[in-house]
């Protein structure tokens, strides 16, 4: 018979081990490993008839390379949720009232209009370009030049018509010689179009060449890497492409957009 003092130790080493047991579950592990070293019996092996003890042991513990990556692993990703666009309670009229007759650049003063952003104020889907042209400039609409009538094409080339889509611009007024705007000419303009999406809040955004892909993520990257890449703008997804004057001076790249452009398209078609 088991002496009493030998019944306490079994009885306190099985309480001991139901607490580490608790714990681990705690930590959320749900398996260990156990040692795979010849010399030592597994778990999983039935004892020999001879065998009179069973040992186990487990591996020395690895620690992370990173100094979160321990953290992590017990509590989950620390990193903050990523921000979500919160849905604006200004219109439009209300955007373009506080820009007003707007003087915040040097680009005012050769301008004929300001463009402002246009289409479907509920639409699914964005288009964001650079800046006007000569046509947008003088018409004081987005995209209606040679490159607004290939956008055209492709937007119906996708199942939209462009009154179902909103389409602007990272700035609203042509720049001289239609060069992409400088840092200080879109730190004016930029934030009119953010409040805009925030009015809209689209599904998907499509950003046309580098200046509006790279103002819009807030990225140094080339379109030429991030294109065909869905991307992420506080929630909303966002799609690299080209924009299409550049099309229109390497129609070698249309295939690529085109292949951009069909995935927005299934992207939506696949949301109710």
């Amino acid at each position: 018979m088991m002496s009493k003092e030998r019944t306490q130790e079994l009885s306190e080493l099985i309480s001991a081990t139901r607490e580490h047991f608790a714990y681990l579950g705690e930590l959320g592990v749900e398996e260990l490993e156990f040692s795979t070293d010849p010399t030592v019996m597994s778990p999983a092996q039935p004892a020999s008839k001879s065998s009179r003890t069973r040992t186990v042991s487990t591996p020395s513990p690895s620690y992370p390379e990173s100094p979160n990556a321990a953290a992590d692993a017990l509590f989950g990703d620390l990193a903050p949720e990523a921000q979500k666009l919160e849905q604006s309670s200004e219109t439009f009229e209300d955007i373009q009232a506080s820009i007003g007759d707007c003087v915040r650049c040097p680009l005012s003063q050769g301008r004929t209009h300001i463009v402002h952003t246009e289409g479907n104020r509920k639409a699914r889907l964005m288009f964001v370009g650079e800046a006007p042209g000569a046509d947008e400039d003088v018409q004081a609409r987005p995209f209606v030049g040679r490159a607004g009538q290939l956008l055209t094409k492709i937007i119906e080339a996708i199942g939209f018509k462009r009154e179902d889509v909103v389409i602007g611009n990272i700035n609203r007024c042509r720049p001289p010689g239609n060069r992409p705007p400088t840092n200080d000419e879109v730190a004016m303009c930029k934030p009119f179009l953010l409040r805009e999406i925030a009015v809209v809040q689209p599904e998907v955004i499509v950003v046309l060449g580098n200046t509006a892909m790279r103002n819009l993520l807030d990225t140094k990257e080339s379109i030429g890497k991030l294109r065909g890449k869905f991307q992420d703008y506080k929630g909303i997804k966002v799609m690299p492409t080209f924009h299409p004057a550049y099309l229109l001076r390497d129609p070698s790249k249309k295939r690529e957009t085109w292949d951009d452009l069909k995935k927005v398209r299934d992207l939506l078609d696949a949301k109710p």
